[in-house]
């Protein structure tokens, strides 16, 4: 069925032809004005509607696809970015507690040698101080003997000067002698 528009097309344009050259040719090729004029209003009819019903939304569809995958990769492009950014920071990170256990390291193993040393040095001041006390105790204990044994002489001696002179002393004469003895014997 022929549309509307043919129909119309032909109505119009039969009684006006004439025999001109381009109607010879025309006619030659079999071409019809009314219908290359009715094809091409029908074409523009059918190229408005695809436009706006069909090319629109696609283009439009197309455009949103688009700025889709352009911020689809911008998002690649920044998660990348953050995640080098992170990495770096890592890597910081990793050097820092690096330096900083070095740093521990270095300063427990100071400490360890000053502990070490301080408790050598006391170690030191304990074993002259047991040394100069037990020097102290011999040197009493010598004094004591010392002491024990001037006693100990004067009064054989005063036994023996008794006996020897055979003859009873007094207290006060014992005590003479005994203090004579006992001073020729540090004067010894």
């Amino acid at each position: 069925m022929p549309f509307p528009l043919l129909i119309l097309a032909q109505a119009a344009v039969a009684p006006a032809e004439a025999a001109t050259g381009i109607t010879k040719i025309t006619q030659d090729f079999g071409i019809s004005v009314p219908f290359i004029l009715a094809q091409a209003a029908n074409f523009l009819v059918v190229a408005f509607v695809l436009w706006r019903f069909a090319f629109k939304p696609v283009l439009a569809t197309l455009d949103e696809r688009q700025k889709k995958i352009a911020a689809g990769l911008q998002y690649t492009e920044d998660m990348k970015a953050k995640l080098e950014a992170i990495q770096q920071e890592s890597v910081a990170s990793a050097k820092k507690a690096q330096v900083e256990a070095t740093r521990i390291i270095d300063e427990a193993r100071k400490q360890a040698k000053e502990f070490l040393e301080k408790q050598t040095q006391e170690s030191a001041a304990k074993a002259n101080d047991i040394l100069v006390r037990a020097q102290q105790v011999i040197e009493l204990e010598k004094k004591k003997m010392l002491a024990e044994a001037r006693t100990e002489i004067a009064r054989l001696v005063v036994e023996t000067t008794q006996r020897v002179l055979s003859k009873e002393l007094s207290d006060a004469d014992r005590n003479r002698y005994s203090e004579s003895a006992a001073s020729e014997l540090n004067s010894v």
